[in-house]
């Protein structure tokens, strides 16, 4: 896997399901200016990936709040997405998703993200968080069997939003509220002595 962190993330212009329309030349630089949180899950029609997208989905009001897109990618193609996302949910469709849903048909977006999995033709559960400029500053990689967790990606993105705003660091565990420390020596003794 490739580690795209504090690189440009990479760049491609596909089909895109939204708000149940197919939308050509779809492409992440639509939000420079604002954070996106860019996630592949492996296959439409599934079982693990439905849980997330709605998921997502009951969190998108969070993201907003935070000037933050999410975008969700898989390999199926845009019709693929356009029949899941007009299934019910009480019957494992994902009705409902207002985000959009990139169809990369040939792989080629999963590729170059570095979660393409050749053998199974499909993609990693890569999560990327990408700032207003395009960078990558944050990536995970789940295996197939294993959801992600939006709260944390929410906690994560609020510590990238502390750091730009505050040029601080946020240690372990951090979140809203909690104490943050300068990246220097004394920064972290200082840290540790308001810890005690």
């Amino acid at each position: 896997m490739a580690v795209l962190v504090g690189k440009q993330a990479p760049e491609f212009h596909e089909k895109a399901v939204i708000d149940g329309s197919i939308v050509e030349n779809f492409s992440l630089s639509r939000y420079i200016g604002k954070h996106v949180v860019f996630f592949f899950y492996p296959l439409d029609f599934t079982f693990v990936c439905p849980t997330e997208l709605h998921a997502f989905q009951d969190q998108l009001e969070e993201f907003k709040k935070r000037n933050t897109e999410v975008v969700a990618c898989s390999v199926d193609s845009a019709y693929t997405h356009l029949a899941w996302v007009r299934t019910p949910k009480n019957r494992g469709g994902i009705e409902g998703i207002e985000y959009p849903l990139v169809a990369d048909i040939t792989k080629s977006i999963a590729n170059a993200y570095g979660v393409l999995m050749p053998e199974a033709g499909i993609a990693s559960r890569g999560l990327f968080l990408i700032d207003k400029e395009g960078i990558v500053r944050h990536q995970v990689v789940n295996d197939l069997p294993l959801g992600r967790s939006v709260d944390e990606v929410l906690r994560t993105l609020d510590a990238l939003l502390y750091v730009e705003a505050h040029g601080e660091a946020c240690p372990a565990n951090w979140q809203t509220g909690k104490l943050s420390m300068k990246t220097t020596h004394e920064g972290l003794e200082h840290y540790f002595r308001q810890l005690n």
